[in-house]
């Protein structure tokens, strides 16, 4: 009977649940772990996590990636003679070398509806877009970013009240079971290859530090977006006052019968607490979660 060999890259939270969860399967299901690919440390990787404890305490050869020597990893992983490779959390894109040496390929991922949302932060965008859905793709690996062929993906529903840590959750749940299939699929060679549409993908750009500035001119939806998408484990939106960086980690659109789009945004409407009501473009949000050590008075402007 079929044996299925793989080779797991990987350096962050997703790559130790993922592997974590392979390493369920029992014995009889005839699938292996032959050697993990990792890091030690990141300067980059804010959800970061190595797999060299865990890949050790099973046994598992473990190779520390340095840099990005894909010469090295490329000899090791034709020394351990991989069905197939998952590479699930990894900065950079693998090599063609490395590419072509397992007998089924390398499989990568995704968490949007490939082959739309291809790119950069894909949490982060599709809660800050306010977007009702996304997905979990999937896919061989090629010579460019998040384009290959699919191999299996999942739709996933984005609640009002879903933030980033939430939507990880969810996302991650979803994706172990996925993993759990397509990984017997591939043992007995019953997967399907799903080309992408290149026509209808479009490409997420990187995010900067601007991008988590609140406007207060944008409207109160909008900013309650940019908050939840980026707050924790992220590195959370913020606003200057008096001269300070303040982050916002939770908020909410108040209900308010007058919009009173008299008042210039960034007044400070209502004071309960620690918590500020503040006028926007559109609407009013309260911020009920935030860095603010010098609570501004009723009246004051940020």
């Amino acid at each position: 009977m079929n044996e299925l060999k793989i080779v797991f890259i990987g350096c962050v939270q997703f790559s130790y649940d993922a592997l974590t969860e392979l390493l369920t399967l029992p014995l009889k299901d005839r699938i292996r772990i032959t050697g993990v690919i990792t890091r030690e440390k990141s300067d980059f990787n804010s959800d970061f996590r190595s797999l060299k404890e865990l890949a050790e305490s099973k046994g598992i050869p473990v190779l520390i990636a340095s840099g990005n020597d894909q010469s090295s990893m490329a000899k090791q992983i034709r020394s351990w003679s991989p069905d197939v490779v998952y590479c699930f959390g990894w900065s950079y894109l693998l090599s063609q070398e490395i590419l072509n040496i397992p007998r089924l390929g390398v499989i990568g991922y995704h968490p949007t509806l490939l082959p739309a949302n291809r790119g950069r932060h894909p949490l982060i965008w599709a809660l800050v877009l306010g977007l009702s859905e996304t997905g979990s793709s999937f896919f061989f690996m090629g010579e460019g970013a998040d384009n290959g062929d699919l191999l299996h993906q999942a739709r996933l529903p984005i609640a009002q009240d879903d933030d980033a840590a939430s939507l990880y959750r969810k996302m991650t749940a979803v994706a172990l079971e996925q993993i759990r299939e397509f990984t017997v699929l591939l043992r007995d060679d019953r997967y399907r290859r799903t080309p992408q549409d290149h026509q209808s993908a479009n490409v997420w750009r990187k995010r900067g530090q601007a991008d988590g500035q609140i406007d207060w001119r944008m409207s109160a939806h909008s900013i309650y977006n940019l908050i939840r998408g980026l707050t924790r484990p992220y590195v959370g939106a913020h606003f200057m006052y008096q001269g300070e960086e303040v982050k916002v980690w939770k908020s909410d659109v108040a209900v308010v019968e007058d919009r009173r789009s008299h008042i210039e945004p960034g007044k400070v409407l209502r004071i309960e607490g620690h918590i500020l009501w503040v006028k926007c473009g559109e609407g009013v949000i309260r911020l009920t979660e935030h860095g603010l050590t010098n609570i501004p008075k009723e009246g004051a402007y940020l």
